[in-house]
């Protein structure tokens, strides 16, 4: 079992930026497909970004596009989201996913392994 833990949320002014951290548990990180999703009070979780296992394939959200980005780091089984440009809107906590089933689906019914969130919090 694949456990991951997130990492570097908080509290940030608008047009401000903070970088995520997922940490695996394991050395078989690298064989996984890696997805960001978000959750805030009142809605549904929704897809942020993901990236394949070989790193060569990223998608984002329209509502993150130009913003965020999704760099893996394989040496240190370590998934990150670099947020620039937060908003009051990106207020959610975020939750790490890793699925061996398909590349970077943006369905998190399609994930295995689910971190526990970090909560980011994005003030006016």
């Amino acid at each position: 079992q694949v456990q991951l833990v997130e990492s570097g949320g908080g509290l940030v002014q608008a047009g401000g930026s903070l970088r995520l951290s997922c940490a695996a548990s394991e050395r078989t990180f690298s064989t996984y497909n890696m997805a960001w999703f978000r959750q805030a009070p009142g809605k549904e979780r929704e897809f942020v970004a993901s990236i394949d296992w070989s790193g060569g394939s990223t998608y984002y959200a329209d509502s993150v596009k130009g913003r965020f980005t999704i760099p893996r780091d394989g040496a240190k089984n370590t998934v990150h989201l670099q947020m620039n440009s937060l908003k009051p809107e990106d207020t959610a906590v975020y939750l790490c996913a890793a699925t061996t089933r398909v590349p970077a689906p943006p369905w998190g019914f399609a994930y295995e392994y689910w971190g526990q969130g970090t909560q980011v919090t994005v003030s006016s």
